[in-house]
């Protein structure tokens, strides 16, 4: 007979959790598996709320399992090391991204690109090693396998830099692969919620000029003024798409809603890229001609691997890029969520777990 959450193993562990697709969350009792000698355990301080959280709490993407303990934009500080582990002490500031496993041996694996395993485990919601179910960072301890640690510079916030394990990496790595961190290029970003708005602060800190495009004309200062945008697309207005048709080496689209493709396409220079980073829940309409016609490309891109992780949280710590968040209490959480479906938080919830969650 399988075990309740709470026996399954040794160490007790408490947090919130969706029991089915309404997507409330309640206070939640759970265990964590004991220190592996490979693996580094934290007692969990801070911990961001991501879209994709909205979308597996509710069964959006249909493959969620109930109960869910979502999560995984996870920082805190070390509380225990296995014996192998080489990298991390007692103390260290951590954090945890969106994945706690993979296979390790297939060529994503050994080039560093744990993030496109086919057997890539999620922290939330997934099948661990030894079959039992993965739980998140809206809890009070997280434990993980040292090759998914990521150390926090010291300069760096915990609670505004813990959005950058999901919401960093999603844009840093595309911005990295497709090349589009050469001083002097023109990227456009789709979109200035969550994903956007680190995106505009990571391109500006590799030196090219960033516009922002936008259904919103209300968030033209705050991206110019205030996050460091060179300048502003009203996406629904023609004259103003008009005048910046082929001006664009690459574009990073972060909307999850369903949009329009062709007027994209139409602002990049031939041999431009425009990269998908949002999840639309329906396909979206690919036009196949202005591709053919100015060789442009379409392409996806999600997280990145463990190393890149790293090296991004480094390059974070150096130019002081941090998400915009509104920290919340633990019993705030669903009020955050229903704020959240409707767009309304700039540009991250994280909630103060360290301080405001209360055991029952």
């Amino acid at each position: 007979m399988a075990k309740s959450p709470e026996q399954e193993h040794p160490t007790k562990a408490f947090g919130w959790a969706a029991r089915d697709p309404s997507g409330v969350l309640f206070p939640f009792k759970f265990s964590r598996r004991a220190t592996g000698e490979k693996d580094v355990r934290f007692k969990v301080l801070y911990c961001g709320i991501c879209h994709s959280d909205l979308h597996s709490i509710k069964n959006e993407w249909g493959f969620s399992t109930y109960p869910q303990v979502p999560g995984h934009e996870i920082v805190g500080i070390v509380t225990e090391v296995g014996s192998k582990v080489e990298k991390f002490k007692v103390g260290d500031k951590v954090g945890v991204g969106c994945m706690v496993g993979a296979c390790h041996s297939c060529d994503n694996c050994a080039n560093d690109l744990e993030n496109y395993c086919p057997k890539m485990i999620f922290t939330y919601g997934a099948t661990y090693y030894d079959g039992t179910i993965t739980y998140g960072g809206y809890s009070d301890v997280m434990v993980a396998e040292e090759r998914y640690i990521v150390r926090f510079p010291d300069n760096l916030p915990l609670d505004a830099g813990a959005p950058l394990l999901c919401a960093g990496i999603t844009v840093y790595s595309p911005l990295q692969h497709f090349g589009f961190t050469k001083p002097g290029m023109h990227i456009g970003v789709v979109g200035l919620g969550g994903l956007g708005h680190v995106a505009v602060k990571f391109a500006k800190a590799f030196g090219v000029k960033v516009t922002v495009i936008s259904t919103s004309p209300n968030k033209k200062e705050e991206a110019i003024e205030h996050l460091g945008a060179d300048s502003f697309l009203v996406s629904r207005d023609p004259d103003q798409m008009q005048a910046a048709m082929g001006t664009m080496d690459g574009i990073i689209d972060t909307v999850s809603a369903f949009h329009p493709l062709l007027p994209l396409l139409g602002l990049l220079k031939s041999q431009g890229k425009l990269v998908m980073v949002g999840a639309p829940d329906r396909p979206l309409e690919l036009p196949v001609f202005p591709l053919i016609m100015g060789r442009k490309i379409v392409a996806g891109s999600c997280i990145g691997g463990m190393k890149e992780t790293q090296e991004m949280i480094d390059f974070a710590g150096k130019h002081n890029i941090t998400a915009e968040v509104e920290v919340i209490s633990m019993d705030y959480l669903n009020t955050a969520i229903e704020r959240l479906e409707k767009n309304d938080v700039r540009y991250r919830f994280v909630i103060d777990i360290g301080n405001t969650l209360k055991a029952a």
